[in-house]
């Protein structure tokens, strides 16, 4: 008897399908600069993307308003990542964002969560815990995008900018592209005017400078009107990612290699 049950395991595990894990889901690797995020593009003359997260939430959830009726009225080219969860809470600030024609809308995320499938956690903020709660993260934001620009929204920046490399794995293989930046603007929107200013004008054609429009209270906005002149002076132009960055991620893209 002992030996017909031998007999009967070693058939099943000879005919059981075999279980082939997705490499990605077990690449581990975890910050800002992970491959596969695109950290700055290839200019056709002197762009540089200006970025500005609008991240919602008890910590930041208005509009800096004097940044943006600064960056409209002078018609300066900037890309708003902004959350799910704030348009919600924010629909007319939405909308005026949305009716600016110099300005794009894309997504960062329902809840401004780091991109994990494990559910690590950075500056405190955890992260999405798996492949559906990503996908969902990203989806939901999305579709609140859609309803405000008509627009489905190419480029994602998860909450705090922090990507588990499987993360931005599930993210291409779903027709995502995440975004980093490659110079700091304001440090979560607690630099100094000064230092905003400096961050700035350090800038370099193909830069994708990372901000923030949540935080009137800041020196982000000064910093940003007071380097505008300057850097117009020295022929810098701007532009959105979606302009810089044409549909479909070819080879003007740089990403971290």
């Amino acid at each position: 008897m002992r030996t017909l049950k031998r007999i009967l395991v070693c058939i099943l595990l000879l005919t059981a399908p075999a279980f082939h894990p997705n490499p990605a889901d077990s690449d581990s690797r975890w910050g800002e600069r992970i491959p596969g995020v695109v950290i700055s593009f290839r200019p056709k003359g002197n762009e540089v993307a200006l970025t500005f997260d609008v991240c919602g939430g008890p910590r930041g959830s208005r509009l800096d308003r004097k940044l943006v009726d600064a960056l409209s009225r002078d018609r300066i080219a900037a890309t708003f990542f902004a959350t799910g969860r704030w348009i919600r809470s924010n629909p007319d600030d939405a909308a005026l964002l949305a009716s600016c024609p110099t300005f794009d809308i894309q997504n960062h995320g329902m809840n401004h969560r780091p991109a994990s499938l494990t559910g690590r956690r950075a500056f405190g903020i955890a992260g999405t815990r798996n492949r559906t709660e990503l996908l969902a993260e990203v989806r939901d934001a999305a579709l609140l995008i859609r309803s405000l620009t008509g627009r489905n929204p190419r480029f994602y920046r998860s909450g705090t900018n922090f990507y588990e490399a499987a993360a931005v794995a599930l993210l291409r293989e779903n027709g995502v592209q995440a975004a980093g930046y490659s110079v700091l603007g304001d440090a979560g929107a607690t630099w100094s005017a000064r230092h905003v200013k400096a961050a700035l004008l350090s800038a370099r054609p193909g830069d994708i400078v990372i901000l923030h429009a949540n935080h009137p209270e800041s020196g982000t906005a000064e910093g940003v009107i007071g380097a505008l002149p300057e850097m117009i002076a020295r022929g810098i132009r701007f532009t959105t990612l979606s302009d810089a960055i044409p549909s479909g991620r070819d080879a003007s893209t740089r990403s971290v290699p």
